[in-house]
């Protein structure tokens, strides 16, 4: 794969994310939690998750760029449980600016010569060797053993001074890399309230 096509300039901030899965457990919530709180969930606020990953990954409020990439399956076109959702019209090549500074966002489907899991480990493998990128944030399928078990060889050997986050519904054993939930951020993201959860 020819990572020059995948980003011109590697920002201070990576955020590298499989759509295809994110959009499977936003889905999984949304229908999970409307049966437990009993009213509908609207679609997600992609900003306003990816401001809560950004900090969860341990960016402050102070202005900088972060590069968002999506990886998805080639015959999907957009997330079906976020707003905004189109990869081609609304993610691919916008941004937005907000109190965490600019957000660019790029989105590449996965060409059937190479597998999605191969795509994603070489992406992270650039961000973090890149001498520019300070935090990778990574939001993959980590439902599977053999992504997990990827991503550890991947990160192995990565550098201290970088901060790399893995996010995961379920805790992760081992791994040179920090964790975090993922279902708290798209949670706040679908506007799921704790005391609505904690009434039921």
């Amino acid at each position: 794969m020819n990572n020059s096509k995948l980003t011109e300039k590697w920002t201070e901030n990576v955020i590298i994310i499989d759509g295809d899965y994110v959009d499977s457990v936003a889905f999984n919530l949304i229908v999970n939690f409307e049966r437990i709180i009993g009213r509908h969930i609207p679609e997600a606020d992609l900003a306003h998750w990816l401001d809560c990953i950004a900090l969860d990954g341990g960016m402050k409020g102070q202005e900088t760029e972060t590069s968002v990439i999506f990886i998805h399956d080639y015959d999907k076109d957009g997330l079906k449980n976020f707003r905004p959702s189109s990869y081609k019209e609304e993610l691919n090549g916008k941004a937005f600016k907000d109190n965490l500074g600019e957000f660019q966002m790029s989105s590449f489907p996965v060409e059937k010569v190479v597998s999605k899991d191969d795509f994603i480990i070489d992406i992270v493998k650039t961000a973090t060797n890149h001498k520019d990128v300070k935090r990778v944030m990574i939001v993959a399928n980590c439902d599977d053993g053999t992504m997990v078990d990827y991503l550890r060889q991947a990160l192995r050997d990565v550098d201290d001074d970088k901060r790399i986050t893995v996010f995961a519904m379920q805790p992760l054993a081992g791994g040179n890399f920090r964790q975090e939930i993922l279902g708290y951020s798209l949670m706040s993201a679908l506007g799921i309230k704790s005391e609505e959860i904690k009434d039921n």
